[in-house]
């Protein structure tokens, strides 16, 4: 049973460390729970909720979907994971992260709530957090799944519009060993009657059967929306509008006008109740902020952040990379859970990469450095030149390492896990000044 009142926790922190302490299970697959918790709450929202899920992008289109519905005069909460550094950073509202004393309150009604159910951490705080957004003075609620999508906490909501980003193989052993499978995991944030915007330019099979059985309004791209661009700007087309004359996001790399067009979809599927001025995309798109994505640090060495923990992702970072101009060395520091395709990310970005700063991670599943050089070793990778291999405690360390050894003229590229580029991030954005810059 709940504990009495006066036992409660006071502080964000101390809510945090009793979730993790709650459930045994990390991830459990189910959905009743929520939902009976849900329910006792009365969990409900008023306005259009925009639900995305995907392997890769989801975290970019949920920012430019809350960039230009900001900058079209709405008011806007989004919930967004996993954090980098605050565990604040999950929830925004009008563009702004909410403070930590701010969620308390909700965290003490899911535990009234609750009772004797068990809830693990991502739903306990799936639901504080939804309840928070569910009574803020909102226009647009934009709600970022976790993982999968059949069995996520977010998908006891039922969203007005759902967009599935890109497809990839990740998080196989809840969701299955292939593309069709962990389709058929995202489509369960499909709904009967609904818009789904499905932005994989190749949609697996399962996807699309899904939504037919569903009879989900299905939006495929080159179908039902479609972009092209040239070097200075792009355009967009759905089914009853278009977009023309737009400058690029302000996110860098390709796959973000597969981001941008999805969320433009959406806009054109909830137009009755959200219509979007074309000023108000452009702006949007100009303005849009993601820490971690292919996000560049200006200075000497440059440095380039980005959260890619999977091979699709990493294939996106090598091109982004690779299309960045001529560096004499690149420096990776390098970090991730031990359940990805370690082998598959290495052998990517091997040909890129000088200097690799293997790093430990806080959680029990991350893989170790050492576990890290090991693998690197058995694959025998080739770099540009001569390739060295070092360990290190944490991601600063591997940072202040790789600058140590890095000329002003390099780069560094610290990726992979969030924890990774969380860790780099704890003190605030590095400042980059080579040891022997002077």
């Amino acid at each position: 049973m709940s504990s009495p009142e006066s036992n409660l926790p006071t502080t964000l922190a101390d809510w945090l460390a009793r979730c993790e302490r709650l459930h045994p299970k990390e991830i459990d697959l189910t959905l009743d729970r929520v939902r009976a918790v849900k329910d006792r709450m009365g969990l409900a929202f008023s306005v259009p909720v925009v639900m995305v899920a995907g392997t890769n992008g989801k975290g970019s289109t949920c920012a430019m979907l809350e960039a230009i519905a900001l900058q079209a005069g709405y008011r806007v909460g989004l919930y967004a994971k996993p954090h980098l550094v605050h565990f604040e950073e999950r929830c925004r509202v009008n563009g702004a992260m909410v403070s930590a004393a701010e969620l308390v309150p909700h965290f003490e009604a899911v535990e009234r709530a609750r009772g004797d159910v068990g809830l693990t951490y991502f739903e306990f705080t799936t639901l504080a957090i939804a309840r928070l957004l569910s009574r803020a003075p909102l226009d647009l609620v934009i709600l970022e799944v976790g993982l999968g999508g059949r069995f996520d906490a977010v998908n006891v909501i039922d969203a007005d519009c759902a967009i599935i980003t890109s497809i990839d193989v990740d998080h196989v052993e809840y969701l299955g060993p292939d593309r069709e499978a962990i389709a058929r995991e995202k489509a369960g944030i499909m709904r009967t009657g609904r818009p789904v915007i499905v932005s994989d330019p190749v949609p697996p099979q399962s996807l699309i059967d899904h939504a037919l059985e569903m009879q989900a309004d299905l939006w495929l791209i080159g179908r039902d929306f479609n972009h092209a661009g040239d070097k200075q700007q792009w355009s967009w087309a759905g089914r009853n509008k278009r977009f023309n004359a737009l400058a690029y996001p302000a996110l860098r790399g390709a796959n973000q006008l597969l981001n941008a067009s999805g969320a433009l979809a959406a806009f054109e599927a909830l137009r009755d109740r959200l219509p979007v001025p074309a000023q108000a995309v452009r702006n949007g798109l100009a303005m849009v902020e993601l820490p971690g994505r292919f996000q560049i640090v200006p200075g000497q060495p440059t440095l380039v952040l980005d959260v890619a923990h999977n091979p699709h992702a990493v294939a996106a970072l090598f091109e982004n990379l690779d299309q960045m101009g001529f560096y004499p060395r690149t420096h990776a520091v390098f970090g991730a859970m031990h359940d990805k395709d370690i082998a598959a990310i290495l052998k990517r970005m091997a040909p890129l990469v000088d200097a690799w700063h293997f790093t430990d991670l806080p959680p029990a599943r991350a893989a170790k450095a050492e576990e890290l050089r090991t693998q690197h070793a058995r694959l025998a990778l080739r770099g540009p030149g001569p390739v060295t291999v070092s360990c290190h405690a944490d991601p600063l360390q591997a940072l202040r390492a790789a600058l140590g050894s890095a000329d002003p003229a390099d780069r560094i590229v610290v990726f992979g896990s969030f924890y990774t580029v969380g860790g780099v991030l704890k003190e605030g954005l590095p400042r980059l000044n080579a040891a022997h810059l002077g």
